[in-house]
């Protein structure tokens, strides 16, 4: 009979799609390659999405039977899903075993064993060459509790002696690794025949040049970065084009760093000009910008090929920087690279990183600033403390108070030396309101306008509308700031009921009472015209009980698409081009100017909560934006 090994992985928090089980994938590939193993066991996958629940989970994992091995691909969103899934499994199976990998568990034996002693085996490292040889040794009939002879992993003996052999060198040469793409290790084909998952996910490479205090992306995984062949990564690309995989996601530290990034991107295009596909390319830049990188984006300008560029600033305190060992990357040209980007019509988003041992809410928010003049799209994540990193290892040096999260397994920073629980607080609150305001696009001109006319900088506007909330007791804002809570998981999910509450009224009513008192007398004119344009530029929303439109508009087509029309709108200035000129930093006149814009507004937004984390796309564009969004190249 045949031994049974299931390998798990479930996705990120509340994703209803499973993603590409890469990890996995890789070690049930290069298992098979193995003839002994390929004979005599049966290896399948089991890749839930995040929003699978552990009662569906568990019945599924033993629907057609107990396996003999059940090994998770273990991350801080499933980790205490998996144990309790190691749990149910030694129910229906004591004798049965239990492997735990991933970056979350590896080198944390002693933990992970103390809080699930059903599991067996904690994977340190690299697991394709480890996952083959306990294969094997339990094969040779090996036990569970005598593997000695097992490099890179942790285990306990009979008598609850922990015991960690020694560590396995990296993989050098990764072409050893058969491709779980061109195996068919992964499935690829959905139901209906196209690709299966939202994204393809792809390793061009193995490893990180740097070792940053947060990350345990260079500790984890060492220094050396090691490269798949160009000739197998076209065979992948072109399986994955050929079954229509829209966006490609790579699982690359430093994407553009190496030379044949060029030529993979060069190969990308090849594949997109024959299939369609991919559309989309994702993936963590480079932090140090070569000439080679810009290449890059000139090609994937040209070619229309889609992608998010985000730089990953995370402090512009120099000190701070010292702290998590990110001097060496050359940020400080940041400013000329976003002007670059912006000047070849590809958005930057920068982000930045609260909480950093060393950080202030003074030098924090003057970071925030400094990169708030350049685009709106700033994502700010709370510190968190990783295993296998060098602010975990570190974190009394530090004086980091820490808590778990109430949905995952990750560390969240409270408070430490230059962070109060006070500062912490407010801050998250900012993050929030970013989120929802700014980076969402919400409002998207003010800022523009209060920075460059009345030197208010973007962090001072925000928390102006944090405090508001918190103390209004107007009945609408008590209700908006009772589900604006600071995110108690790391899914940063913004709860969608805070757009859904967030009505033009309450910010009318904000910038009455919060914003216009501290505004210059002879700016307010132009400025209320601003703040009166970004409310006009807001989506149209469905009525909360699905009725229809909150307001009766016309519907055109345009672009083969239907559109509201809101027409003949009048402005005592003429807000479009100021703003516009605003961004290029030129002076202006505040004088009024009679302005007339149609502004027109995708329909169908507000039947899903879901369209509020997508405002961007139902945003009102005046004709002029509509006529250049779907004119250019």
């Amino acid at each position: 009979m045949e031994t049974r090994v299931l390998l798990v992985q479930q996705g990120v928090w509340g994703n209803s799609a499973a993603s590409m089980p890469l990890a996995i994938g890789y070690l049930k590939a290069y298992a098979e390659a193995d003839d002994r193993i390929r004979r005599r066991m049966d290896i399948s996958i089991r890749n839930y999405p995040g929003d699978a629940g552990l009662n569906a989970m568990a019945r599924d994992l033993i629907r057609d039977g107990c396996p003999d091995i059940l090994c998770f691909s273990v991350l801080g969103w499933n980790f205490r899903a998996f144990g309790t899934l190691a749990e149910t499994f030694k129910q229906m199976n004591p004798q049965g075993w239990v492997v735990f990998g991933g970056n979350h568990v590896a080198y944390q034996a002693e933990r992970v064993l103390r809080m699930f002693p059903q599991v067996d085996v904690v994977v340190n490292g690299e697991g394709e060459l480890i996952f083959r040889d306990l294969l094997n040794g339990y094969l040779d009939g090996a036990q569970r509790g005598a593997l000695h002879e097992i490099g890179g992993i942790s285990f306990r003996e009979a008598d609850g002696n922990l015991v960690t052999t020694p560590e396995r060198e990296r993989i050098q040469d990764l072409e050893i690794l058969p491709s779980p793409i061109l195996t068919g290790a992964i499935p690829l084909a959905g139901d209906k025949g196209g690709f299966r998952y939202d994204y393809a996910l792809l390793e061009t490479n193995r490893g990180c040049p740097y070792k940053c205090s947060f990350c345990y992306w260079g500790g984890a995984t060492g220094q050396k970065i090691r490269a798949f062949s160009r000739e197998r990564l076209r065979e992948e690309l072109e399986l994955l084009g050929r079954h229509g995989a829209e966006i490609l996601m790579l699982a690359d530290s430093n994407f553009g760093l190496l030379r044949q990034d060029e030529e993979f991107l060069d190969d990308m295009l090849r594949v997109r000009r024959k299939y369609g596909f991919p559309k989309r390319l994702e993936t963590s830049w480079a932090k140090n910008k070569s000439p080679g990188f810009y290449r890059i984006m000139e090609k994937m300008k040209q070619s229309g090929m889609h992608s998010a560029f985000i730089l990953a600033l995370q402090t512009m305190d120099d000190s701070v920087l010292d702290l998590m060992r990110r001097r060496n990357m050359k940020l400080n040209d940041w400013e000329s690279l976003v002007a670059w980007l912006t000047e070849h019509g590809i958005t930057p988003y920068l982000e930045l990183i609260w909480g950093a041992p060393g950080e202030t809410v003074a030098s924090f928010l003057d970071g925030y600033d400094r990169a708030a003049q350049h685009t709106p799209f700033i994502a700010v994540h709370p510190l968190m403390l990783l295993p296998n990193t060098e602010y975990h290892d570190k974190r009394e040096q530090h004086g980091l108070v820490t808590v778990r999260g109430e949905q995952d397994d990750f560390d969240y920073v409270l408070s430490h030396k230059t962070m109060t629980l006070a500062d912490n607080e407010r801050m998250l609150r900012f993050i929030c309101w970013n989120r929802v305001l700014a980076r969402s696009l919400f409002l998207h001109n003010i800022w523009v306008a209060l920075r460059g006319l009345a030197g208010i900088p973007q962090s001072q506007v925000l928390l102006s509308f944090s405090d508001w909330i918190e103390k209004s007791e107007d009945h609408e804002a008590r209700e908006l700031h009772a589900v604006a809570k600071p995110a108690s998981s790391a899914s940063e999910l913004v709860d969608p009921n805070v757009w859904r509450l967030l009505t033009k009224r309450l910010l009318r009513r904000w910038w009455e009472e919060a914003m216009r008192p501290v505004l210059p007398e002879d700016l307010l004119p132009v400025l209320d015209e601003v703040f009166r344009y970004d409310l006009l530029c807001q989506p149209v929303r469905l009525l909360r009980d699905g009725s229809g439109p909150e307001e009766d508009l016309p519907v055109v087509t345009r672009y083969d698409e239907s559109w509201y029309l809101r027409g003949d709108t009048e402005f005592t200035h003429p807000v479009p081009h100021l703003i516009a000129a605003l961004r290029r930093g030129e002076t202006v006149s505040t004088e009024p100017e009679r302005h007339t814009e149609d502004f027109y507004y995708r329909t169908g937004f507000g039947g899903d909560l879901q369209h509020y984390f997508r405002m961007d796309r139902f945003r009102g564009l005046t004709g002029q934006q509509l006529d250049a969004q779907f004119t250019k190249v």
